[in-house]
Order: structure tokens, then C-alpha cells, then sequence
């Protein structure tokens, strides 16, 4: 029961990781001088499973102890170009007058942040149901 726990459990973590780096990127949708310089560059992240084995070696090996769930293996930068509006008076102006903004589009962030609460929710409801299967088979051992 604890591996089924852990798997719920890290793709709640890996979830709320995802959220954390959306919200950044539409906080900073208009940045365009960061510390590093240059305009805001959109950040995605990077899941990759815990466990080495395929779908079919898992259900082969389901009553055996394995390693499963989900880790976020590294935040990237999206490289799609940045987006140019002419602005001459704007002080982030180049010397022909462009404005470099971050390649961040709001509406397919807002699309990511339901995809990831959705995500997380059936998360909770698998971590629920296994509590619940956990708590009946202690019943049945009474």
C-alpha cells in the first residue's frame, strides 16, 4: 500500500510544481528586462517517470515491489522567439525602436494551470481511494 500511496503522492508534488512554474510565467507575461537581461523567457517543466519498467513488465510484476511515480527532472526554457513590438520611447527599446516581450501566451497558460489542477485532483481522489481500500481491508482483518 505505501508504493500506491507514493505514487499519488509525487504526482501531487510534480503537480504542484507545475502550477508554481505557471504563475510565473503569467506574472512575468510582460516582463521584458529580467536580471540575467533581455526579456522573460517561458519556463516548462520536465516529468519523467520513477520506475525503468513499461505498462505491460508493471501489470507482469504487479504483485511485486517497484519503485513507481512520477519526478520533475529539470525546468527548461521554452524556445519559441520572443514577441517584437514596435516601441520607440519605450526605455527596453532597441536602436530600431523594437521591444523584445516574453514568448508567454496567457490563454495557454490558463489551459496548463486547469490541465495540472485536474491533474492533481484525480491525484487526491486515487490517494483517497487507496486510504479507503487500506481502511476496508483492516475491517476485513477484524
Amino acid at each position: 500500500m505505501a508504493d500506491l500511496f507514493s505514487v499519488s503522492a509525487s504526482g501531487m508534488e510534480a503537480q504542484r510544481l507545475r502550477m508554481n512554474i505557471i504563475a510565473s510565467n503569467l506574472a512575468n507575461v510582460e516582463t521584458t528586462r529580467t536580471a540575467t537581461g533581455g526579456a522573460y523567457r517561458r519556463k516548462d517543466i520536465v516529468f519523467e517517470t520513477q520506475s525503468q519498467l513499461d505498462f505491460g513488465e508493471h501489470l507482469k510484476n504487479a504483485s511485486a515491489s517497484y519503485n513507481n511515480g512520477v519526478k520533475v527532472s529539470g525546468v527548461i526554457e521554452d524556445a519559441r522567439p520572443l514577441k517584437y513590438k514596435f516601441e520607440p520611447g519605450h526605455p527596453d527599446a532597441d536602436k530600431t525602436g523594437y521591444v523584445a516581450y516574453p514568448n508567454v501566451n496567457a490563454a495557454e497558460e490558463m489551459v496548463n494551470m486547469i490541465a495540472a489542477t485536474r491533474s492533481y485532483e484525480a491525484n487526491v481522489t486515487a490517494f483517497k481511494a487507496t486510504r479507503e481500500m487500506a481502511l476496508k481491508a483492516l475491517e476485513l482483518g477484524q
